[in-house]
């Protein structure tokens, strides 16, 4: 998880670098948005908004995470359904996705073997890389064994 401090900060001054003031909305969507994990739509962000801020609505959160994406704060990502996430900007962090088409779960990853070979690729083309992005899309083997799926069952089955 990216440092809360560290990005708290750098929202604050891009905030004050463009005369916006720090509203109890902001802070507590920064809050929301922080301390989740993984990559939040529009529609997760929301949802876990609504309990301390009810009359919140789409545009507002939509807004601010477009002002977290403009401060640095926030990546936005589009995977192949269209749809826009959104996960904490951690320094110098980076990874690749693995993104399920059935269930749509994206798992985060790091491998040195790839991050070598794209280097070795880009080489041999006379290039050095600078950046990437690298989304992998799969399918689970078999969903009824996949761990992912097991768990959203599991916390399904404690809800009710």
């Amino acid at each position: 998880m990216a440092d809360r401090v560290q990005l708290e900060q750098k929202l604050l001054e891009f905030m004050r670098s463009k005369g916006l003031k720090q509203t109890q909305q902001r802070q507590v969507l920064f809050d929301c948005f922080v301390t989740s994990e993984g990559h939040l739509a529009i529609e997760d962000l929301l949802a876990r908004a609504q309990p301390e801020l009810p009359g919140i609505g789409y545009a507002t959160v939509y807004r601010t995470l477009k002002l977290f994406t403009e401060a640095g704060i926030a990546h936005e990502r589009r995977f192949q359904d269209g749809f826009s996430r959104y996960e904490p900007a951690e320094q110098g962090e980076h990874h690749d996705h693995l993104i399920c088409k059935l269930c749509g779960h994206i798992f985060e990853f790091e491998d040195d073997v790839v991050e070598r070979r794209q280097a070795e690729v880009a080489a041999a083309h006379g290039m050095k890389v600078v950046a990437h992005r690298h989304d992998i899309y799969g399918e689970c083997i078999q969903p009824t064994e996949c761990t992912w799926w097991q768990a959203q069952a599991q916390a399904q089955a404690q809800a009710r």
